[in-house]
């Protein structure tokens, strides 16, 4: 009898409320409305492998906030709003009525810039994977990339100040660090936004996260960690302004101090424009003379470039025409024309970018190499080298391929552009036998929001489509085609529109690059964890030359009464001293370690007179010498001699052939045990 009045209960009462029923963790208990819908069914997976790895993806370069940068107006449409999806994605105000007035569209994308500027709930003309001036990263759209097996996502925080003061349309300051701190604030607002959904502080999908471990336990739980970096053009007012710097030591070390306390964990020394700092890698094409422009109004000068050094090289300029940004020039000034053949800027890494190296290396920061020119990136790479330092970061295919496995070899980690199936595959699989060589997995860099372009779709006709619904890789959930108002999307007909297109364009990889690509990126978020876990445990090596019995050398410049060039000037710890020979090849420095100790590592910072061809030697006794490293291509700057750890009391530099018509000079020589 009790069975059947609960049963007419039922009936007449109808479905008990979802905030009532036990709930799916992973399903809110409310969202917006109206919000998009995730189009995705079972539970995100939970938990490590059998080796206790993570599991799951990473997005290495994303910019979640960068409608609050550049002005407020270039990126149109939030992220997120209490008011949901058709409060967030509203085009910007001078997109009205068919965005005759779309100055960035023009510039970026060509043509004249009109659209359909209506969002919700029709979505005619955007977001779109050629459009870079509408929100791709609403919050659902991360959802849904979360519920189908990323793990972790790199927020890197992002604005440029001269592209917010030449744009037309701004509604607040252009000051970078103002915008960076604004990003980082709405960062943690979506955090709390997407914890209310759930029922309260900690209990939603999306972490900001601080460190690794904290990472691995988000991760654990079955959410999505994310990392605030950093991406700017002249991070804490290092602006250069005809080659001369804008800013101080002090500057650099408030600056990195302020961003450690928001949370940043990694970022970019310099972006598009020369700063105080270091030189970039070009932009090509139009684009590329539009930010050349740019850095003309930024810094007096325009890039300039050389014949590079070795077989690294920055981007071609490409001398295409821009002329909306042209216009921009004062009178008399013209873009100028370069050799095809010159690829490489002639600005480096600056005493003031070395300090700031060596100012994230001390707080245990990752540094991001992509946009630094060859140059400036092999001087970074010269001072990690030199400190075994692991924190190195490729996030969006920006560093030359050639350096891949120079970053591997110090534990750090690479991610690859969001580019087309094809192409994408054809990258992984050009670094396939690294990445086997150094056990790594691999990253995508889908810089959603970042004005790059994405995957164009392959068509409704292709042979091999993506077939809807598909499953994720762990095959615990089942992925339709994404919806949001009247509009479906189709990875085959859109493209990587937006972010909710991440799942599909995994899938779109799987068929045309195959199972082992897919694999490779589903391991890369453990990749990312432990390059970031060995930068935090990092601490400096002991050196042992600095309590070194003392320095001799087979000569030294005498002649200067005002400078000692002693060989013990090598061994002081200043590096405004210096040892220098006199000027013939044959010439040798000497160093007593005072006993026999473990050596495994020798950094020499040489003067401009350095060595092209040198070996370094070890010895017990002073008379029996081994070699365990030379070189014959030596090219000066900070070289780092490593090798298999031997004991030894004496370290000595042996000098076979001069690089300049001097002699040899080293500010200073390290001895490590590894």
């Amino acid at each position: 009898m009790v069975l059947l009045l609960l049963t007419a209960m039922a009936l007449v009462l109808g479905p008990v409320p979802s905030s009532a029923a036990d709930q799916n963790w992973w399903d809110p208990t409310a969202r917006p409305t109206p919000d998009a819908q995730i189009n995705v069914t079972g539970e995100p997976f939970k938990g490590t492998d059998a080796q206790g790895n993570v599991r799951g993806y990473v997005d290495a370069h994303d910019h979640i906030m960068a409608n609050e940068g550049f002005g407020g107006r270039l990126i149109c449409g939030k992220p997120f709003s209490e008011q949901g999806v058709a409060d967030a994605l509203k085009d910007c105000p001078e997109h009205y009525p068919d965005g005759s007035l779309a100055i960035f569209d023009m510039i970026t994308k060509g043509g004249d810039g009109r659209h359909d500027p209506v969002g919700w709930p029709t979505f005619k003309d955007w977001p779109a994977h050629d459009s870079l001036t509408h929100q791709q990263n609403y919050y659902a759209g991360i959802e849904r990339a979360w519920r189908a097996g990323q793990r972790v996502l790199v927020n890197d925080l992002v604005t440029n100040g001269v592209i917010c003061s030449v744009y037309f349309f701004k509604d607040r300051s252009c000051d970078e660090m103002t915008a960076i701190r604004l990003e980082a604030q709405k960062s943690y607002d979506m955090q709390a936004f997407i914890d209310k959904m759930y029922g309260g502080p900690g209990k939603g999908w999306f972490r900001i996260v601080t460190d690794s471990a904290q990472a691995r336990e988000v991760i654990k739980q079955g959410k999505l960690a994310v990392v605030l970096g950093v991406e700017t053009s002249e991070p804490f007012g290092c602006k250069q302004v005809l080659d001369k710097a804008q800013c101080s030591k002090e500057d650099i070390d408030r600056g990195l101090d302020e961003l450690y306390k928001l949370g940043v964990r990694s970022m970019f020394l310099c972006h598009k424009f020369d700063n105080a700092l270091c030189g970039v890698r070009f932009d090509s094409g139009a684009l590329g003379t539009a930010i050349n422009v740019g850095q003309f109004l930024s810094t007096g000068t325009f890039w300039k470039t050389e014949d590079c050094r070795g077989p690294q090289h920055d981007n071609p300029i490409g001398n295409a025409p821009a002329p909306q940004a042209e216009k921009e020039l004062p009178k008399g000034e013209e873009v100028p024309t370069y050799a095809s053949g010159a690829q490489c800027n002639t600005r480096g890494l600056t005493d003031l970018g070395a300090y700031a190296v060596r100012g994230m290396m001390k707080r245990n920061m990752m540094l991001e190499l992509d946009h630094m020119s060859v140059k400036a990136a092999d001087q970074a790479f010269d001072i990690m080298e030199s400190e075994s330092y692991p924190g190195v970061i490729s996030s969006h295919s920006w560093m030359d391929a050639g350096w891949t496995e120079r970053l591997y070899k110090l534990g750090g980690f690479a991610a690859q552009y969001m580019s087309g199936s094809a192409g994408f595959s054809g990258e992984a699989r050009s670094k396939e036998a690294l990445r086997e060589k150094y056990h790594v997995g691999l990253g995508y860099g889908t810089d959603m929001n970042g004005v790059g372009g994405w995957p164009a779709p392959r068509g409704a006709d292709t042979p091999n489509p993506v077939k809807y619904p598909f499953r994720s890789t762990d095959g615990g959930s089942l992925i339709d085609k994404q919806i949001t108002g009247e509009r479906t999307w189709d990875f085959n007909t859109d493209g990587g529109a937006h972010y909710g297109m991440v799942p599909d364009w995994i899938e779109d990889i799987r068929i045309v690059g195959g199972q082992k690509v897919v694999d490779d990126l589903f391991s890369g978020a453990e990749s990312y964890l432990r390059t970031w876990g060995n930068t935090e445990k990092y601490k400096p090596g002991k050196n042992l030359a600095a309590d070194a019995v003392g320095a001799w050398a087979s000569s030294s410049e005498w002649w200067n009464p005002i400078e000692s060039f002693q060989p013990g000037r090598a061994i002081d710890g200043d590096t405004g001293t210096r040892w220098a020979s006199e000027w013939n090849d044959d010439q040798w420095l000497r160093i007593d370690l005072g006993s026999t100790q473990p050596v495994g590592r020798v950094t020499l910072d040489w003067e401009r007179a350095y060595a092209k061809s040198y070996r370094v030697e070890l010895s017990d006794d002073r008379t029996n010498w081994r070699t365990v490293w030379s070189t014959d291509t030596g090219d000066g700057g900070l070289d780092t001699a490593r090798f298999a750890g031997t004991q030894a009391r004496y370290v000595r530099i042996k000098g076979l052939e001069r690089g300049t018509q001097w002699g040899y000079s080293l500010r200073e020589v390290g001895v490590y045990a590894d």
